[in-house]
């Protein structure tokens, strides 16, 4: 022990002497590394001494964490306790000792000391805590340092201490892993020991609405335990006192100027956990815009608690009790949104915790897992030896699981039901929705953009419907919808008219007869033609066609009696002349019934 004594006294560097000491104290049977019996044997010593270190600081009325440190010491130097902590973190570190050591070390000394000396104790910890955050001395001292960080939680006022409470709060936050489950309330267990005290009988000579405050106060029994809503009656009982505390603060509203005096941003610095409860205050409490917020806030974490899914059958909420959630907290937020200063910017930032909150509540019921992902280590491949890949029997892992899921593959790939066509009624029902203007689609969001849909539809169309199929030439794409489908304003603008009809007859026939022209002039031969070299053009129109006519009566009237040959050609070309006359015809017809001209008329004019 004395070794040590003198060992922390020494300046310089711990690095220089602190592996020496254990060797000459212990005398190893490893030189690096102490064995079980010798760590036991080294803690033990050093429990002792620290014990002793803390009796004499305590003796000389000194803080421990600066006792043995001199006037004439410069700011930099450390005291005795310190510098032997020092020492056996170093040796922890470097896994010389039992990396537990330094964690029971700093419990000792936090149970032997006093709050005072308690935060300096601490100041030293957050000091380490990168080095004592490292796995290797973590994973042996993490469960020593949770109860150390407890047991001064449970010695501290939570109404005096609540900046030291909230140091170690936050030291925990950072030591201790995001996904560790020692520090999550897994079964959600509430704190009903933070019971709220207040009176039960009015005060005399006091003009004040006991029934009110008493109201007022009794919901503090449903936020400590939010679980004894889930009872009706109970339930019905908190409602009926919410909705009178609610009234009476929407029919007491605050102005600016009330809001205005207490600022909230000073208050913080003073701020305590919990409210007093006098009925003598009751009349200031009211006029304050935090005591509310205070107030409404809570509702809203319980009404947040009831909401939250994965409850067993009998937490269930029932249908009633949820439009009677919904309408309270509609009106909470709303006060909320009134009270000065700033109620929506406030409203929003409450509205935005309780949201992420839900994340939290999702992972705690899923079993907490965990959110650190280790690094994927390169594996370099040897040289010489490469690595066989996997053969699959459909070419990739993928496709070979997709084969293995289904016991009959053959029989699924034939199966009539696997591809089906749709109805050609079903297929074009949303490009139908999109062109009754009564859905106020916007344009830019119809089916008809969809060049895909569109291009699948003509192909539907060509097989089940080739009437709507030919109308895609007049009115595009809108024209091939089933008229059916159409509102009857939007229908009339594609449905065919019955002079239309009788136009596309009549276009009909003049075409026929040209084709049958046509068909007669292939069929005489060219050596019946006359030689003049007039020949018959078998593309040419009904005027070229009275030219040949004429041509041979010409050559007729010359000869004066006409040979067999002559006989024959007059009597193909005059066929042709009556064919051409007709086609002439039919054609001043159609001009006709386009000028407006009737059908008798026509027929007049094609005899004449």
């Amino acid at each position: 022990m004395e070794e040590f004594r003198r060992a922390i006294l020494q300046p310089g560097p711990v690095e220089t002497f602190a592996l020496k000491t254990v060797q000459e104290f212990i005398k190893p049977q490893k030189q690096t590394k102490l064995v079980q019996d010798e760590n036991q044997l080294l803690e033990n010593m050093l429990r002792t001494l620290l014990q002793e270190l803390v009796s004499s600081a305590a003796q000389s009325g000194e803080e421990i964490m600066l006792s043995g440190k001199s006037i004439d010491d410069d700011e930099n130097s450390q005291g005795q306790i310190p510098r032997l902590l020092d020492v056996v973190l170093y040796l922890c570190e470097r896994e010389h000792i039992e990396g537990g050591m330094i964690f029971q070390l700093l419990e000792d000394l936090t149970e032997m000391s006093t709050m005072r000396n308690c935060k300096d104790i601490f100041g030293y910890i957050e000091s380490k805590q990168d080095i004592l955050g490292k796995q290797e001395l973590f994973a042996r001292g993490k469960l020593v340092m949770l109860r150390t960080c407890n047991q001064l939680l449970r010695r501290l006022s939570k109404a005096n201490d609540v900046v030291f409470c909230g140091r170690i709060l936050m030291f925990l936050a950072h030591f201790f892993p995001l996904s560790e489950r020692s520090a999550v309330n897994i079964k959600g267990v509430f704190n009903t020991s933070n019971e709220t005290k207040y009176e039960k009988e009015p005060p005399a000579a006091i003009s004040l609405d006991f029934n009110f405050y008493k109201t007022l106060w009794s919901l503090q029994e449903y936020f400590c335990d939010p679980s004894l809503t889930l009872s009706p009656i109970k339930w019905q009982k908190f409602s009926s006192s919410l909705m009178v505390v609610l009234n009476s603060f929407e029919a007491q509203p605050l102005s600016e100027e009330e809001g205005g005096a207490n600022n909230l941003e000073e208050e913080a610095a003073a701020f305590n956990i919990k409210y007093l409860t006098s009925s003598t205050l009751m009349g200031l409490e009211l006029k304050d815009p935090s005591f509310r917020r205070h107030i409404l806030v809570q509702c809203l974490i319980l009404f947040d608690y009831l909401k939250a899914p994965g409850k067993n059958d009998k937490d269930l909420t029932s249908e009633s009790m949820k439009e009677e959630i919904r309408s309270r907290e509609e009106h909470v937020k709303k006060l909320l949104e009134m009270t000065p200063p700033n109620g929506k910017d406030f409203l929003h930032m409450v509205e935005h915790i309780l949201e992420r909150e839900k994340n939290w509540l999702w992972w705690k019921r899923d079993g907490c897992p965990p959110f650190e992902k280790q690094p994927i280590e390169n594996k370099t491949v040897q040289d010489g030896g490469k690595k066989r890949r996997p053969r699959w029997r459909l070419g990739n892992k993928e496709l070979s699981q997709l084969w293995k899921w289904a016991d009959q593959n053959p029989n699924a790939c034939t199966d009539p039901q696997r591809v089906r066509t749709p109805a050609i009624t079903d297929y074009w029902k949303p490009l139908a929705e999109d062109m009754d203007p009564s859905a106020g689609i916007d344009a830019e969001y119809h089916h008809k953009n969809n060049r895909v849909y569109c291009w699948k539809g003509l192909r539907f169309s060509a097989r089940q419907d080739l009437d709507g199929f030919s109308r895609f030439t007049d009115h595009g794409i809108e024209g091939v919808v089933p008229l059916e489908l159409l509102p009857p304003d939007v229908r009339s603008k594609y449905q065919a008219k019955p002079n239309d009809r009788s136009k596309r007859a009549k276009k009909d026939e003049p075409k026929g007869a040209l084709h049958q022209v046509e068909d007669n002039q292939i069929s005489t031969p060219a050596s019946e033609i006359d030689g003049e070299g007039i020949r018959t053009d078998l593309e040419s129109s009904a005027a070229p066609m009275d030219t040949d006519a004429m041509a041979a009566t010409g050559s007729i009237s010359q000869s004066g009696t006409p040979t067999p040959d002559e006989h024959q050609k007059q009597g193909s070309d005059t066929d042709g002349g009556q064919e051409a006359g007709q086609l002439e015809a039919d054609a001043e017809a159609e001009a006709g019934m386009i000028d407006g001209e009737t059908d008798a008329e026509v027929d007049l004019e094609a005899v004449g």
